[in-house]
């Protein structure tokens, strides 16, 4: 079967389409939890025995989840179909094939969590899926752009060293760092933990509080990681735009990077100072995803400037503009 050697605009489209209801998924999922909803809808798949049951309460939250999960499984299926039928790069089509693995095993784990009442290690492994899941999703829009299979020019004024294929994996590091935070996070939401710690910066009044509860250890497991995660965000971040002054599609990545960043400590703090609203706790998930994506798509730019980054040792006449 001969398949064209680079994909359609609209196949990089309808993968955008997908990514973004992906997001949107990830934000009605936030809505449920920080609602308290998981438990509004008793059985799974159908909701109270309907496909369509009355939009009241909290069913509006966890059936509204269900149908926009649904939605997504069904455009992740075709996106996945026509990935294998219309992109000749063996690597995109098996993304597409995973794409449709963690969108079946995200629905299985989506159900258990409802039938078994909400045990935190598959709750936590749920919202933890999403997240990958919508990380997949959102490189696969990236790599069936128009972009993604030029040559990339060599930058004026690119500082030297620049070519040394250290800042890839530095990125990798950084998108690894934020998912591990987001299942920290995850944690502390499905454990009951928001409030472990009713005050911010400090808890319970102090910088290093007694260990007095579980809860309280999530918590400072979490504020600890996001100070890990702003160093190397920031660090990746200052060292893409001090060493890559000219090329937008790095310089972009890493500014939207540092904003994010600032807006998720924002979130944060007011998760805790508003006692868990609905607001700023879904959002301070949603933010969370966007990072988290974003770091992605900055490290996948970067492996592609500098395929010798996949190579160890690097040679040092690596050509930084060769096509992944």
């Amino acid at each position: 079967m001969v398949r064209p050697a680079e994909p359609s605009a609209w196949l990089h489209r309808f993968a955008m389409l997908t990514a973004a209801a992906t997001f949107f998924l990830v934000i009605a999922g936030g809505l449920v939890t920080s609602t308290g909803s998981g438990l509004a809808v008793p059985d799974w798949p159908l909701s109270y025995g309907q496909y369509f049951p009355p939009m009241v309460g909290g069913i509006f939250f966890e059936h509204g989840h269900r149908m926009v999960a649904g939605t997504v499984g069904l455009l992740t299926f075709a996106l996945a179909t026509w990935l294998w039928f219309g992109d000749g790069r063996r690597w995109v089509r098996r993304m597409g094939i995973g794409a449709v693995v963690a969108v079946l095993t995200q629905a299985a784990l989506g159900g258990i969590t409802v039938l078994f009442l909400l045990p935190t290690p598959v709750s936590v492994g749920h919202a933890g899926l999403a997240m990958a899941f919508f990380a997949l999703v959102s490189s696969i829009a990236l790599v069936t752009g128009p972009g993604w299979l030029r040559v990339q020019p060599e930058e004026p004024g690119a500082k030297p060293g620049a070519e040394r294929p250290t800042l890839p994996r530095a990125a990798l590091l950084a998108a690894v760092a934020v998912y591990v935070q987001i299942l920290i996070g995850a944690t502390v939401r499905h454990t009951g933990s928001g409030l472990a710690c009713p005050d911010f910066p400090l808890c319970n009044g102090q910088l290093f509080p007694a260990l007095s509860s579980a809860g309280v250890g999530f918590q400072l497991l979490h504020r600890i990681g996001a100070l890990v995660v702003a160093a190397l965000v920031l660090w990746v971040a200052w060292r893409v735009r001090s060493e890559h002054p000219a090329i937008k599609e790095l310089q972009g990545p890493a500014l939207v990077a540092i904003c994010l960043l600032v807006l998720q400590v924002m979130l944060g703090a007011l998760t805790v100072w508003t006692g868990l609203a609905v607001t700023p706790t879904t959002a301070h998930v949603a933010t969370g995803a966007l990072l988290l994506v974003t770091m992605v798509i900055l490290a996948l730019r970067l492996y592609y400037r500098y395929p010798a980054a996949r190579h160890a040792p690097s040679t040092s006449g690596a050509n930084s503009g060769a096509v992944a």
